[in-house]
């Protein structure tokens, strides 16, 4: 196998030669495989820590005050 040098100016391209380099080497259901173990699938609860920190809204007044009007 001759390794080929590509000059890849952006994130697409470089994904899509990657994607294409692992279809290649392992065929789809491989890629697919291979994929699935950078998928954590996701953790906790959005909903709930999507307020968890929530900082309540300033008043005109107190916007105001902070540039001296």
């Amino acid at each position: 196998m001759i390794a080929t040098r590509l000059n890849v100016t952006n994130t697409t391209e470089l994904q899509k030669n990657g994607i294409n380099a692992l279809k290649t080497a392992l065929g789809v259901t491989g890629t697919l495989k291979f994929l699935e173990q950078f998928d954590n699938g996701g953790s906790g609860d959005y909903t709930a820590e999507k307020y968890e920190h929530e900082e309540t809204e300033l008043s005109d007044a107190e916007i105001r005050e902070m540039f001296g009007f």
